[in-house]
């Protein structure tokens, strides 16, 4: 793309009501537009930064055996009063009459639709296990929307739900969810921790939330230093193996670590050694449920079990909300000169900076470089303004692409271009060949 072409609204100032570093900079950068208290506006380059971690999401539960699917913003009452949470949810859920003086509402979350969904398409043990998703735009009325994307009233947000026979193996696909979030967030460049939670009004006894650590973070967490050290890396987990995926469970769960609304500090004193006590602030980036026959039982979401009789199914949810990490992501890798993206979630794999717009020798190196990039099946940021090199370096800093090559007629007359990288702040020439050749080898598929 280049950037004469593209709608990249950025500010100079910073707004006045941004109180958290995300909210400012996603403002400053022209991700995001305010259309009323809590509701954004997804501007182009903020829409392929929220796009790129769909994308990572959706790959991550399909590779966990889930399988995707599509429910509606707007749902029955009727639903929610069969389950018993219509009146639970409180003056957080917003609540609709149709012309048809049909009691309607927008959907915070799906427990009561995908229940119905499934009783009245499934009703045999030998359709189990089964997990559903979808990834679908939510609505709770914040009393105080705040903090950009952070805490607003519309959001997008991940959520499935699992169906199995019994305890154990609903269990399974607990840990199997745990797993797959766990690779989730380490490829969107975040180490988030699952931690012992409150399951609020969703219900259930098995919960964990993950959180990324955040001076900005709306809990306060406690927890063992070691859990830092922590790493799923590229190994390999099978889904369908109970062992391996209760291994990993045990492994990222067995260290305290809890939100204040479950922290004990007694068990933290007597589990965790004083140097390792830690408490910070965090950002929950998602949260899994094991709930057993909470929905199935009030519902009648049953199937016949090997002996024929009528059993409810076991469930859980489990949830990753989508806008809010992009919110997480630039509140835990940014300097004072703007965002720093991880590679996999960047809106751009790299930027391209013509210090001399209207030299020919510059202007094409940049266009050779740009095509030779876009045939490698990268896209880069062409910065082709008419502007001066310190206003495009300001933009680059800003908009915090992972990468940035620089071009003049100087670097050029040796025959090289500067490769920078956004997070160290390192340069290395190169020749323009080379540089193309970096940059497609640091995106390449493993």
């Amino acid at each position: 793309m280049r950037l004469t072409r593209y709608f990249l609204p950025v500010l100079k100032e910073t707004p006045s009501d941004a109180q958290i570093v995300s909210h400012r900079l996603m403002l400053r950068a022209g991700m995001i537009k305010q259309a009323s208290a809590g509701i954004y506006s997804w501007l182009p380059m903020g829409y392929k930064v929220l796009r790129r971690i769909e994308h990572i999401v959706h790959e991550e539960q399909i590779r966990a055996g889930h399988i995707p699917m599509l429910m509606p913003t707007l749902q029955s009452a009727d639903l929610w009063r069969e389950s018993g949470r219509y009146d639970d949810y409180g003056q957080e859920m917003l609540r609709i009459k149709d012309r048809h003086d049909r009691d309607m509402l927008y959907g915070p979350t799906n427990e009561e639709l995908i229940t119905d969904i499934f009783r009245a398409h499934v009703s045999s043990y030998k359709d189990l296990p089964l997990t559903l998703y979808h990834i679908q735009w939510k609505f709770r009325d914040e009393i105080r929307p705040r903090f950009g994307v952070m805490r607003g009233r519309e959001f997008l947000m991940k959520d499935g739900y699992n169906f199995d026979i019994d305890k154990d193996a609903a269990l399974h696909a607990y840990n199997r969810h745990l797993v797959s979030y766990l690779r989730s967030y380490e490829r969107m460049g975040l180490q988030a921790i699952p931690m012992r939670a409150d399951s609020g009004p969703i219900g259930g006894d098995d919960t964990h939330e993950f959180l990324v650590l955040a001076d900005t973070g709306e809990s306060e967490v406690f927890y063992d230093s070691e859990i830092t050290d922590l790493k799923f890396g590229d190994r390999a987990v099978d889904y369908d193996s109970v062992t391996q995926c209760r291994a990993v469970l045990e492994e990222f769960t067995s260290r305290y670590a809890r939100t204040d609304e479950t922290h004990d500090e007694a068990l933290f004193h007597a589990q965790v050694p004083e140097a390792r006590r830690r408490s910070a602030r965090g950002i929950e980036v998602g949260q899994i449920f094991y709930f057993g026959t909470k929905y199935s039982e009030a519902m009648g979401a049953t199937v016949a079990g090997p002996d024929g009789t009528r059993t409810p199914v076991h469930m859980g949810s489990h949830g990753i909300g989508v806008s809010r990490l992009l919110g997480a992501i630039i509140e835990a890798s940014h300097d004072d000169k703007g965002i720093i993206w991880p590679e996999g979630v960047t809106p751009f794999h790299c930027g391209i900076v013509n210090l001399k717009q209207g030299d020919s020798t510059a202007d094409t190196a940049c266009e050779r470089l740009y095509s030779a990039l876009v045939a490698r099946g990268l896209e880069p940021l062409y910065d082709d303004r008419n502007e001066r090199a310190g206003a495009k370096f300001a933009t680059m800093d800003l908009i915090g692409l992972p990468w940035r090559i620089t071009v003049g007629p100087r670097g050029l007359d040796k025959g090289v271009v500067e490769l920078t990288s956004r997070r160290t702040g390192d340069s290395e020439e190169m020749s323009p060949e080379a540089a193309i050749g970096r940059v497609a080898q640091i995106y390449a598929q493993p």
